[in-house]
């Protein structure tokens, strides 16, 4: 394995997680891939008008239209009210969290003017509770965040209704080649494809490559689909972060992905059935440059494939994922050497050494 490979996915990765950039308002992380892509040689990019950045690079004979796409957003919250007494923040949920671990999580919250405040989720102290009330999951109307200001300090750093923010956890290194972060979630496919755009800028291959950096994923791939209609691909791959349930009390018939195994390959889940044909010019060529991977279970989850592939008259899609522990929370984990080997599947599938037909 090519360790200065694995030394730029890392720092990539970290570059890429520490940034905000909750569903609808993408835009620092959009501006940070235009700073990553600006020497390279890409036929056309432009921001289209739900803020999905699209890159385009011509293929040497362009029969195919090779539609590759990774989600900006990432889940996240967004202010409501502003307690006139004490400055507390009420908010509501952007995308899907799982209410049991909010409570004593750090976040930052970002303003209108970019800059980022830091602040606790906080409710009705547990010693001030019913023994009912201890047993029950508190509800997100009944928590608040506490940024330790005033109500007046509060407004004097334009945090109002409407801003956003996330839960935030730094990026760690773990032993080996794990680490832990936050926006994970799709951050990684953010990072395969910088990757993968870094390879082929400069040589392009037969094929014509399509790049969707999708807007709102995380509330119902409502970037995904409009991009798809710009592109106007022949085929499309969603690269994303999914589910490694390979920890105690989960049985392996029930296990979606596993950490260590490669890049996840989807067969079905609840939003689309991967085109067999897609998967096969995958599997095939994966055994051909003997590349580790498995086939995700169905059916679980559900990716920007579901809306592209409905899009136009039809486009045949299949998901490429790198497995994750403890997604949609701020510390997710996962292996550099599954990312590593998801660009190398991609490359592979591009390239397609192992001649691999697909004729609709």
């Amino acid at each position: 394995m090519e360790i200065k490979k694995l030394e730029s996915i890392k720092t990539l990765q970290k570059e890429l997680s520490e940034i905000i950039g909750v569903s609808g308002y993408e835009t620092p992380v959009v501006k940070f891939i235009q700073s990553q892509l600006e020497n390279l040689e890409v036929d056309k990019m432009w921001v289209d008008p739900l803020g999905s950045l699209l890159v385009v690079i011509e293929g040497q004979e362009g029969k195919n239209r090779i539609m590759l796409d990774a989600h900006t957003d990432e889940i996240g919250f967004m202010v409501s009210y502003v307690e006139p007494k004490g400055g507390f923040l009420r908010f509501v949920p952007i995308g899907g969290w799982d209410t049991r671990i909010l409570l004593g999580q750090a976040v930052k919250i970002l303003t209108d003017d970019g800059k980022e405040y830091h602040g606790i989720i906080g409710s009705k102290p547990p010693h001030l509770t019913t023994e009912s009330e201890r047993k029950s999951v508190v509800k997100i109307s009944d928590m608040y965040i506490d940024t330790g200001m005033s109500s007046d300090e509060v407004q004097a750093c334009g945090i109002s209704i409407g801003c956003v923010g996330t839960l935030y956890d730094p990026f760690i290194e773990f032993p080996g080649t794990m680490i832990r972060g936050k926006a994970f979630d799709d951050r990684t496919g953010i990072n395969v494809l910088l990757h993968t755009i870094k390879e082929f800028a400069a040589n392009p291959p037969s094929d014509t490559l399509l790049f969707s950096f999708s807007s709102q994923e995380e509330v119902g791939g409502r970037g995904a689909a409009p991009a798809a209609f710009s592109l106007d691909p022949t085929m499309a791959l969603a690269l994303e972060n999914t589910t490694a349930a390979d920890v105690p009390s989960v049985k392996d018939s029930e296990c979606p992905t596993y950490i260590g195994k490669g890049p996840a390959i989807s067969i079905a889940d609840r939003s689309m059935l991967a085109h067999p044909l897609v998967n096969r010019r995958l599997i095939e060529n994966a055994k051909y440059e003997k590349i580790p991977y498995h086939m995700k279970k169905p059916i679980f989850g559900g990716t920007n494939a579901g809306r592209i592939h409905q899009t136009r008259g039809g486009i045949p899609s299949s998901v490429v994922s790198v497995p994750c522990r403890y997604i949609h929370s701020p510390t997710s984990l996962l292996s550099l050497e599954d990312i590593f080997y998801t660009i190398r599947l991609i490359s592979a599938f591009i390239h397609n050494p192992a001649r691999v037909s697909i004729a609709f």
